[in-house]
Order: structure tokens, then C-alpha cells, then sequence
């Protein structure tokens, strides 16, 4: 878990884990400027190596390099004898990773995780409560407190697997830590920056080369600046920062652009058809009827978590609004950042941080009553985009206008879906290729909002 690539997202649970991650490091920060080591110190004595999210590469028993024992004191007495922390120059928890020796991608890796434990409890809770798995009370071990600035402790519900504590994690927090190195803003920023210096100030390391026109060019190789001036160390680059923030902050925006949540097939393209092939089964086997409603909401939310996926995230089944008195058969946060539900927000205008989808497991097309339904839960503070998902619908053209009229209004836009459009996108995905139901919800949206 790359603290770069979750302060850059927008969905509200990467917000609050971001906001805790900050709050945590600007207590540090504050102890540490303050002289008050003991009490900075105290804040590491709490970040081990966390196996309870089994990310990492190991086989068998963990054998990363994230936070092991005795590593708390290393990590802390680099960051207290930092050039870069004492000049304010690390403000955030991802550069430390640039400017502080020691601390690699494994071990913010493993810090955010201790730092954010509560809410990925929290999200290990909602998920198992979504499809059935049990809980049990265990120990939750420390986690950051950010309303009091402390590590907690307590029992709460746990999903425990042989004995062992598991924590769940929003797969579209994820990611490949290849933008934010400071490999890449020595290699790409750094130097490229001092070629052009090097070149306009004419200096002993400009190289000279005749071509076959008869053309002098001039030049200055990346190899002989890390030989003379520019070693790729973490006190160069600091020193390096503190003299040209500017090209910093060059870097931190263009590696914006760069981090993207891992694909399902980069998570794993085995388990993804298998998955895929495995809820086709469970859809299609899945008689309608309100005896089984219960089972079909379950499905339908595995299913769109797995073919919207990384756009839409963290789904949650049976979401209770107006005091209780309303629910929702699922939600799920809207995280695009391109395509249909990105467009939906940004160019289309219709509010949608959350999408509600409401199930219908009869054979009957749904009408103006399971229209207002999902409608009356819309608000510009929820959103006010919705998706009706049922068996079939005969009548697909009436239903569309019908849905036109509600977004002609300005009651919000509600999509249908349909088994058929479900089954389609689930044979393309367990067949090695990409779902096509973002299309389908897209043409939908056409057809209603030009009519």
C-alpha cells in the first residue's frame, strides 16, 4: 500500500485512511521539531510487520524487508537525524521514501498498514457481513487514533482463518510502487535537469561528438553525472530538493498521472476467470422469486464489484438512510477516474460519489414504482445515480422512457440491468477478456438521456 497513490485518490474510504495516515506523520513531525524525542519515539514502537494482509511475494512464512523487529528504532533514528525532516522538507509520509535512508517501499508499506488498521477492520467488517463469512471477538491489535493522536487498543469483531487474524483490503488501494521512487525522480527529474544545466553553462562534463554531416552535438551523459556531481544517495537528492523545489514539485505532478490501481487480471488472471465463471453459475442456477432475493442481492454485488471493478469499489449490501426508515440494496463508491461513471460526475453533471443498485429478483418488468423507489433514495449529497438490476425486462423501450421521464426531471438517472447483460459480460471475463458492461451502461445512459 503505496500512502503517494492513496492520498491521490478521491473515493471516500481512500480519504479517511489518508487523512489518518497525515495525521499520524504531522504528530510525529510535531514531537519531533519540539524536541520531544521520547514521546516521538513512543509513536514506533507500535509498527511491526503486519502478515494480516498478506501482501507481499513470500512463500510460506513472510521474508520482506518491510517493518521487522528492531526495525521501529532504525527507521525512527533515520528520520530524526534526516536533513530533510529537520528542514520541513518531508511533510508527508510518502517522501520519506525519497529523502530518508532506510525506509523503502516495503516499510511505508507496512507502516501505512499498521496506521490504517482501523479502517481496514472496518472494511473487513463490512465485507463479511455483506456476504455471510462469521466474525469473531479477538484482539484488534494498535491502531492510530487520529481524534485523540494515539494507538488504541481493544476486542472487536475479527475474521479469524486457523487461528490466524486476516484483514481485508479494497483491492483498488493496491498498487505497483513504480511512480513515487526516488529512483525515478533521480533518473527522470534530477538529472535530465542537470544535462540542460550542464549544456547551457558549457562545462567540463559536455561531451562532443562530429557526425557524418559534419554537425557538432553536444551532450552530457546521465553516467558521468552520477560519477561526479549527481550520486543517486537520498543526501544528494535532498540537498538536490532544498535547491530546486521546483523540479520536486514537477515530479510529484507528473507522477500524479502514473499510479493506477492494480487490474483484476494483475491481481490475478486465474482467479479472475475463476471467479468470473464461478458467479455465471451461481446467476444463472438462481431461480427468481422473493425466497431467494436474499441470495440474488448477494450475487448481483459480487458481480458488479467484479465487472466495474476498479470504477466502482467497497460495496456494501442493505445501507440504511433517513434514520433507518429507507434502505438501499447496495452501494458502492464511485473511484473512476475515466470512463462512463468518471463522465457521469464530471461531464454529464449528475452527482453519483455513490452508486445505488436495488435488486428485483421476480420475472415481472419493473415499473414506475421501483423507478420512484430508487429515485426517492437520491439526494446531491448521496448522488443521484442509480441502477435497477432484475431477471429480464420484455419491455425494454417502455422501461427506458420511463426512466428518461425521471431523468428529464432532474430526478436522477437510473440505468437498467438485466441477467442477460450480466451473463454476457461474466462469459467474456472468464473467457480471458475485458467485461463489456461498462459499454452496455453507457449505451443505456445514451438512450435515455437523448430521448
Amino acid at each position: 500500500m503505496d500512502p503517494y497513490f492513496l492520498g491521490q485518490r478521491t473515493d471516500d474510504w481512500s480519504v479517511a485512511a489518508s487523512r489518518t495516515i497525515r495525521d499520524f506523520f504531522q504528530r510525529f513531525l510535531t514531537l519531533i521539531r519540539a524536541g520531544k524525542e521520547a514521546e516521538a519515539y513512543d509513536l514506533f514502537t507500535h509498527l511491526n510487520e503486519p502478515n494480516e494482509t498478506r501482501l507481499g511475494l513470500s512463500r510460506g512464512r513472510p521474508q520482506g524487508r518491510g517493518v521487522g523487529a528492531g526495525d521501529s528504532k532504525l527507521i525512527f533514528e533515520s528520520l530524526k537525524k534526516s536533513k530533510a525532516v529537520q528542514s520541513g522538507l518531508v511533510e508527508d509520509l510518502e517522501d520519506c521514501r525519497l529523502f530518508v535512508d532506510g525506509i523503502d517501499k516495503d516499510k511505508t508499506s507496512d507502516m501505512v498498514t499498521n496506521i490504517i488498521r482501523k479502517h481496514l477492520l472496518e472494511y473487513t467488517q463490512s465485507q463479511c457481513r455483506n456476504f455471510g463469512i462469521s466474525l469473531t471477538t479477538a484482539p484488534t491489535g494498535f491502531m492510530w487514533d487520529p481524534s485523540t493522536h494515539q494507538w488504541t487498543t481493544g476486542y472487536d469483531e475479527m475474521l479469524i482463518v486457523n487461528g490466524q487474524s486476516i484483514l481485508m483490503v479494497p483491492k483498488a488501494v493496491v498498487s505497483y510502487s513504480e511512480a513515487y521512487t526516488p529512483q525515478r525522480y533521480h533518473q527522470h527529474f534530477i538529472l535530465n535537469f542537470l544535462q540542460h544545466e550542464q549544456l547551457r553553462l558549457g562545462t567540463a562534463l559536455v561531451e562532443r561528438r562530429v557526425l557524418k554531416n559534419g554537425d557538432v552535438k553536444r551532450f552530457v551523459t546521465k553516467k558521468r553525472l552520477k560519477a561526479t556531481i549527481a550520486p543517486p544517495s537520498k543526501e544528494f537528492i535532498t540537498q538536490f530538493t532544498s535547491e530546486h523545489p521546483d523540479v520536486f514539485q514537477q515530479f510529484r505532478a507528473e507522477a500524479q498521472h502514473k499510479v493506477r490501481s492494480l487490474s483484476n487480471e494483475e491481481l490475478g488472471p486465474d482467479q479472475t476467470t475463476t471467479v468470473a465463471a464461478y458467479l455465471l453459475r451461481e446467476l444463472t442456477s438462481t431461480p427468481p422469486g422473493p425466497e431467494n432475493a436474499t441470495k440474488y442481492h448477494k450475487i448481483i454485488a459480487a458481480v458488479l464489484e467484479l465487472l466495474l471493478y476498479p470504477h466502482l469499489i467497497t460495496p456494501e449490501t442493505e445501507v440504511k438512510i433517513h434514520a433507518g426508515r429507507k434502505r438501499i440494496d447496495i452501494t458502492y463508491d464511485n473511484a473512476a477516474s475515466e470512463g462512463f461513471f468518471w463522465k457521469l460526475h464530471n461531464q454529464y453533471r449528475t452527482p453519483s460519489q455513490f452508486i445505488f443498485v436495488e435488486c428485483k429478483n421476480y420475472s415481472g418488468d419493473p415499473a414506475n414504482p421501483e423507478l420512484d423507489q430508487l429515485s426517492g433514495r437520491f439526494s446531491p449529497n448521496r448522488g443521484q445515480c442509480g441502477i435497477i438490476v432484475c431477471r429480464n425486462i420484455d419491455r425494454m423501450d417502455t422501461f427506458l422512457q420511463r426512466c428518461a421521464d425521471t431523468y428529464a426531471d432532474q430526478r436522477g438517472t437510473v440505468l437498467p440491468l438485466v441477467d442477460q447483460d450480466l451473463v454476457e459480460a461474466l462469459q467474456l471475463l472468464s473467457g480471458g477478456n475485458e467485461s463489456n458492461l461498462e459499454q452496455k451502461l453507457q449505451e443505456r445512459f445514451r438512450r435515455i438521456a437523448l430521448r
